[in-house]
């Protein structure tokens, strides 16, 4: 795991050595950029900023050169690298280090741009074709590795963090669109971000630079929907046998590191599933870590500690003070680099910088949700679609009634039931259920994520499915994990998100994944390790107790940040609008956490930028 860069953009030596800077603690253990004359007497940077987790000796520096012929800089992990260097060695290839990094070099020489495809991680590279003079990058399939770049058709600057670019640039300008984008989905949506200028490569994208003419060519590898046309015959027992396999195989690779490792450990089905295979496949307990907050309602470390006691791991339980969490709510934006507002990238941020005086690596359990259906908002839209086809002016009267309960949730379900379609009410479980605060200067659903994978014609629960897959996981999960993590040079490693695990899933008919609640499947595999009377308890989320601290603690620092005249300074909303919403926080007439941590983590942004 670490942070790249490079330019054809011309900067000082000093300048290119602080833009790598910036983002230092992405790879605290080397350091280091090379200067490459181009044809047209321009010059190309390259630089890398290392955590080192495979071969640690400075063999596997980067930006790394393979046999005279390419240079590259990597950022993430290839988990079978050891049989894809069999297969190279094989036919002729030879090898000096035991890293990964020369590992794609070669496939790239043998396989050109086909090599991502035979690649299995997380990963963003971009590799200096020496002979072809062109740059060849790509990133994963599944987002979890970030890549940005600014192209003008004459220059072209990348980065795993957006700070890097826009540090000395002085012609990126804050873009509207990307705000309004914010507002709605609490993250900016691939392929914008912050600035105008500055674009994020999509998942499962690669592409081809032109150094000599400056043309860019982008084209996509990889599709999560193009496998669901090919739904198994198995049965249910046959299925669960092959996905505990490809689960056990998926856990192993990801267990190979040259550093100490770890898993994260929360109680749930998913992170516990994960915890259990990893024992299996280790011959001493296995490191694991949850987190534990003092507010009442907010502390589940009791589950996490029940299946470690179960599985035999070496456990630490993270305690997680009000003071350590306003400490990272004050510096949040230097972390997330763009407005960033999904509560639980805090307590992320607090758990990975405990786990890291332990361990360099850990496991985590992101990805079961999105793939086998195991979100609470799925269980409600499989129980409310027959709602939705009530004429829409009957729901609005009904939704209306609802809200004038004085119940939080009740009130929700009013406030959905009056969405135009069940998309449009899905949709808006991944949001804020009311947008009226927002003063949006376009269609904030226009996006294409929307419109192809909310608009297919599968059946309700496979396309918002499809949908999370492509983009809440990307937008959203990704860039949390993503940030929290290497915050504090942690790599995390997430078995459930393994390309051969969502592409089985995506065969999969949807009862296997869903009877009565989701991750039917994926329980059952569970069950073999830990009682299943563990998990006989209703799902809960990693938030942070930001409701009532809004309401007493932070209540100064929100009155105070987004009062009316600093409401007025910022893009994209309604001032009055919002100034109610505070109120009716403030006084428990509603619950507008939401809002207003969306609105700080933007205040704070726009003001140290």
């Amino acid at each position: 795991m670490c942070g790249i860069y490079g330019s054809t953009k011309f900067y000082e030596d000093q300048e290119v050595e602080n833009k790598l800077k910036r983002t230092s603690f992405r790879g605290p253990d080397f350091s280091s950029f090379k200067t490459f004359g181009l044809q047209d007497s321009s010059k190309l940077f390259l630089g890398h900023n290392r955590l080192s987790i495979l071969d640690l000796d400075k063999r596997s520096h980067q930006p790394f050169k393979y046999i005279d012929k390419i240079v590259i800089v990597f950022n993430g992990e290839i988990y079978n690298f050891p049989s894809l260097k069999k297969e190279l060695s094989d036919i002729g290839y030879q090898f000096n280090t035991t890293s990964d990094t020369e590992v794609i070099c070669a496939l790239y020489l043998e396989y050109g741009e086909g090599c991502v495809e035979k690649m299995t991680g997380m990963f963003s590279f971009v590799i200096y074709d020496i002979q072809k003079n062109i740059l060849f990058g790509a990133r994963d399939r599944i987002g979890q590795k970030p890549f940005y770049y600014c192209h003008n058709g004459k220059e072209f600057e990348f980065s795993s963090q957006i700070s890097s670019i826009a540090k000395y640039r002085k012609d990126l300008t804050i873009s509207r669109k990307a705000i309004d984008y914010y507002l709605k989905w609490n993250a900016i949506p691939d392929p914008y971000s912050i600035y105008e200028e500055v674009i994020k490569l999509k998942p499962g994208h690669r592409f081809t630079y032109e150094l000599s003419n400056g043309n860019l060519q982008i084209d996509q590898y990889w599709d999560v929907t193009s496998f669901h046309n090919q739904k198994t015959s198995k049965s249910y027992e046959e299925s669960k046998d092959e996905l505990h396999s490809i689960l056990e195989k998926s856990v192993k690779q990801r267990m190979l590191a040259d550093v100490p490792l770890g898993v994260f450990l929360s109680g749930g089905v998913d992170s516990s599933l994960i915890a259990a295979l990893a024992q299996k496949n280790s011959t001493e307990p296995v490191k694991t870590f949850s987190v534990k907050f003092d507010e009442k309602g907010f502390d589940e470390s009791q589950y996490s500690q029940m299946v470690s006691d179960h599985l035999k791991t070496d456990h630490t339980i993270v305690e997680c003070s009000y003071n350590e969490g306003l400490d990272l709510i004050k510096d949040f934006s230097h972390d997330y680099d763009e407005p960033f507002s999904d509560s639980s990238a805090i307590p992320s941020m607090l758990l990975s910088k405990a786990t890291r005086k332990y361990v360099t690596v850990a496991l985590s359990g992101d990805g079961g949700d999105e793939s086998f259906l195991g979100y609470h908002r799925y269980n409600w839209m499989n129980k409310s679609k027959n709602l939705f086809k009530v004429p829409l002016q009957l729901r609005i009267l009904m939704g209306k009634i609802l809200q004038l309960t004085p119940n939080y949730r009740i009130k929700i379900i009013g406030e959905v039931l009056q969405s135009r379609s069940i998309n449009v009410a899905y949709l808006s479980t991944l949001t804020n259920t009311d947008h009226s605060f927002i003063n949006a200067s376009h269609d904030t659903l226009e996006l294409i994520e929307v419109r192809n994978y909310m608009n297919s014609n599968k059946k309700l629960l496979e396309r918002i499915s499809d949908f999370d897959l492509v983009a809440y996981i990307n937008w959203v999960i990704n860039t949390k994990v993503d940030r929290a993590t290497m915050a504090y040079s942690l790599e995390v490693r997430s078995p459930l998100l393994d390309n051969k695990v969502i592409e089985f899933a995506q065969q999969l008919p949807t009862s296997y994944k869903f009877q009565n609640g989701g991750k039917r499947i994926l329980k059952d595999i569970l069950y073999s390790y830990v009682p299943k009377s563990y998990f006989d308890r209703p799902k809960s989320g990693f938030t942070m107790p930001f409701k009532e601290w809004f309401k007493k603690d932070l209540k100064g620092l929100v009155l105070e940040e987004l009062s009316m005249n600093n409401l007025k300074d910022i893009p994209g909303i309604h001032p009055e609008v919002v100034d109610r919403m505070i109120h009716q926080h403030m006084d428990g007439s509603w619950n507008h956490t939401q809002v207003i941590w969306k609105l700080l983590v933007l205040k704070q942004w726009l003001d140290n930028n």
